[in-house]
C-alpha cells in the first residue's frame, strides 16, 4: 500500500491540486526515498543485530508498524496554502513515512531466508506473500482514486482518503509483525556492524547482479505508475479510470502469481523471470498507439498483458533473493539476511523514489502546465512516452542483468 498509493496519486495530488510546480513536486518525491536509500542498509546491520541478541526481528517491525500509517495519513493531510508550504509539509511527513517504512521492509524481507531451507519451500512461501502483496497494492492503488473522488476530491478527498488507507495498512502491518514472532532468526556467530557486513556482502556477485535488474524495473514500474493518472486525466479524458487502468495492471498479477510458480518449477526460475520482464516490455510498447487513438478497449487490454507479466517481476526476483542469501552463508560463516535485504530495500526504494522523479523531468521538459486543464501538444507527447516508451526501455536493459545472474550462479553452483 504505502508503494503504491504515493506512487501513483502523491506527484498528482502536488501538481494538479496543490499547484506545485512538476520540478519541484518531483523533488519532494525523490529526497526522503535517497534518505532512505541511505538508511535501508544501516536498519539491515541493526535488524541483524537485534537477530543476534534476541533471536527475533520483532521490535523493528513493530516500530514501523505504528509509525507509518501516521505518517501516511500526514502525507495527503496538508493544512497549508501555498506551493512553498506544501512542499515543506507533504516532503516532512513523506521522509518520516519513509524512514517508518525502512524499519518494518528490511527486517520483514529478511524473513523467508529464515523460513525455510530449500528452494521450494521458499517459493510457496514467496507465492504466498506475493499473491496478499498483489492484493493490497490492488485494493490501495485500485480504490484510493475513487475514495477520493466519492469524498469530494481535492484536499478535503485527498486527506480522508489517507486516513482510510492509513487505517487498513495499520491493521495490515501489525499483524504482520506480530503473526511472524514465531520465526527463529539465526544470522551470524556474532554481531557485524553496517561496514563490516557490507564487506562480506560485496563478494556475493549474483546478489548484484539480481539486485541492480530489480532496481531497473522498480523504475520503470515507478515511473507508469507515476503516469498513469495524468494519461487517464489528459490523454484519454477522464482522470476516473486511474482506478480502472490500475485495477487491470494489478489484478491479472494476482491470479497470475500460482502460474509463474509452477512455470518457475517446470522450466527454471531465471528463464521465467526473463521471459516475464521481456512480456512487460513489449506490452508498453504496444501502449503508444493504443493510448495515441484513445482506444480504450486496447489500451485496458495492453495493460491487463502487463499485470500477467508483473506477477512474475514480483514473485521471481524474491524467490531468487534468499537463494543468494543462503549461498553466500556457505561462503561466509554468517547467513546475513538483514544485510543483504537492507541493500535491496535500499535499491528498490532507489528506484521507486526516481521513478516519479524521472516522470516529474518528462512532464517538465515537455512543458507541462500545473493544475490546468488545458496542455500543449509537447505536453501530452511527454506524457505519453513516459508511461510507455520509457518504462520498455527499462524493462529492456534489465535484461542483460538477468542473464548475468544466470551466469554468475550457474558458476557459484558449480564451484
Amino acid at each position: 500500500m504505502f508503494s503504491a498509493v504515493p506512487g501513483l496519486l502523491l506527484l498528482y495530488y502536488l501538481t494538479d491540486v496543490l499547484a506545485v510546480p512538476a520540478a519541484l513536486a518531483g523533488a519532494v518525491l525523490v529526497a526522503p526515498k535517497i534518505w532512505d536509500v541511505l538508511l535501508n542498509p544501516l536498519i539491515g546491520a541493526a535488524s541483524d543485530r537485534e537477530a543476534v541478541r534476541t533471536g527475533r526481528r520483532t521490535k523493528l517491525l513493530l516500530t514501523g508498524a505504528i509509525a507509518l500509517p501516521v505518517a501516511f495519513a500526514l502525507m495527503f493531510a496538508v493544512p497549508v496554502q501555498g506551493a512553498a508550504n506544501a512542499v515543506t509539509w507533504a516532503g516532512g511527513a513523506f521522509l518520516l513515512a519513509a524512514t517508518a517504512f525502512a524499519c518494518f521492509q528490511v527486517p520483514y524481507v529478511a524473513l523467508p531466508a529464515e523460513m525455510a531451507d530449500d528452494q521450494r519451500g521458499r517459493t510457496r512461501i514467496m507465492s504466498w506473500r506475493v499473491v496478499c502483496l498483489t492484493a493490497g497494492i490492488l485494493v490501495a492503488g485500485g480504490l484510493a482514486p475513487a475514495v477520493v473522488e466519492g469524498a469530494g476530491g481535492g484536499r478535503a478527498g485527498y486527506a480522508f482518503m489517507g486516513l482510510s488507507v492509513g487505517a487498513v495498512m495499520a491493521a495490515a502491518l501489525v499483524a504482520a509483525a506480530l503473526g511472524t514472532r514465531w520465526v527463529v532468526s539465526r544470522p551470524g556467530p556474532h554481531q557485524l556492524g553496517p561496514v563490516a557486513a557490507f564487506r562480506l556482502a560485496r563478494g556475493n556477485r549474483p546478489f548484484f547482479a539480481l539486485l541492480a535488474a530489480f532496481v531497473t524495473q522498480a523504475l520503470a514500474v515507478a515511473v507508469m505508475l507515476a503516469g498513469a493518472p495524468y494519461v487517464a486525466a489528459h490523454r484519454l479524458g477522464d482522470y476516473g479510470l486511474t482506478s480502472v487502468m490500475f485495477v487491470c495492471l494489478v489484478g491479472p498479477s494476482l491470479l497470475a502469481v500460482p502460474g509463474w510458480s509452477r512455470l518457475a518449477r517446470a522450466y527454471g526460475h531465471v528463464r521465467c523471470y526473463f521471459a516475464a520482464t521481456l512480456g512487460f516490455g513489449l506490452a508498453a510498447l504496444g501502449l503508444v498507439p493504443a493510448i495515441a487513438a484513445r482506444s480504450l478497449p486496447a489500451t485496458l487490454a495492453l495493460t491487463a498483458l502487463a499485470g500477467l507479466c508483473y506477477a512474475g517481476l514480483q514473485l521471481l526476483p524474491l524467490s531468487l533473493l534468499p537463494d543468494t542469501v543462503h549461498a553466500d552463508a556457505v561462503r561466509t560463516g554468517h547467513a546475513q539476511a538483514g544485510a543483504f535485504t537492507g541493500l535491496w530495500t535500499a535499491g528498490e526504494t532507489a528506484g521507486l523514489a526516481l521513478g516519479p522523479g524521472l516522470f516529474a523531468a518528462v512532464l517538465a521538459l515537455s512543458g507541462f502546465a500545473s493544475a490546468s486543464a488545458a496542455q500543449t501538444g509537447p505536453a501530452l507527447t511527454g506524457m505519453l512516452l513516459g508511461f510507455t516508451g520509457l518504462p520498455a526501455a527499462l524493462m529492456l536493459l534489465s535484461l542483460p542483468l538477468i542473464s548475468r545472474y544466470g551466469r554468475l550462479a550457474v558458476q557459484k553452483e558449480t564451484v
